[in-house]
């Protein structure tokens, strides 16, 4: 993490007005994922009793979404989502365990890589049923993107990451999205 710039500064949000401080840091704030736990409810399935595929995305949405902004420290709104790939189904009291990471960056938007796994309670073993990448823009109160830290991949993983990110925003904006 970079060094912090500490002024002390008014600003708005959402119309109310609160003092603090602005900082300028030169790094994220943290590049370490994000897991939650969701428990998939009846409300949640269908007639065969399996996850929603919508459901499912909610959930790695939130996550992402989560993510984002323990990542820069902004509110974050979902732009696009790329390559969502459903593996396996989840059912009616599975637990869901979702990971997301921030794995690419522009000047306002996060590209998050997110992986949603089942865990049979009677198990406890995970199995990978969904991911995907999920593209989410920094906002102000006034729904106008805003700059974020950019990320850096460290070694072959985070940059082949990095490149997988890059290629689906690549299709996307070449697809006129």
């Amino acid at each position: 993490m970079g060094w912090v710039e500490e002024n002390w500064v008014t600003g708005s949000r959402g119309g109310g007005v609160a003092q603090g401080l602005e900082i300028d840091m030169s790094g994220p704030y943290s590049t370490e994922p994000v897991t939650k736990i969701d428990e998939v409810f009846p409300q949640d399935t269908n007639a065969y009793n399996t996850l929603f595929g919508g459901r499912l995305m909610s959930i790695m949405d939130t996550a992402a979404g989560m993510v984002s902004s323990k990542f820069a420290h902004r509110e974050f709104v979902t732009v696009s989502v790329d390559a969502l790939k459903f593996r396996r189904p989840a059912y009616q009291g599975d637990l869901i365990e979702t990971t997301a990471r921030v794995v690419h960056t522009s000047t306002h938007t996060a590209g998050v890589h997110v992986v949603a796994k089942r865990l049979d309670r009677s198990e406890w073993v995970t199995e990978e049923i969904c991911s995907g990448f999920f593209f989410m823009v920094a906002i102000d109160s006034q729904m106008k993107p805003v700059p974020i830290p950019q990320f850096t991949p460290t070694g072959e993983e985070e940059q082949g990451m990095w490149n997988l990110a890059q290629a689906a925003r690549d299709a996307m904006k070449s697809a006129g999205q």
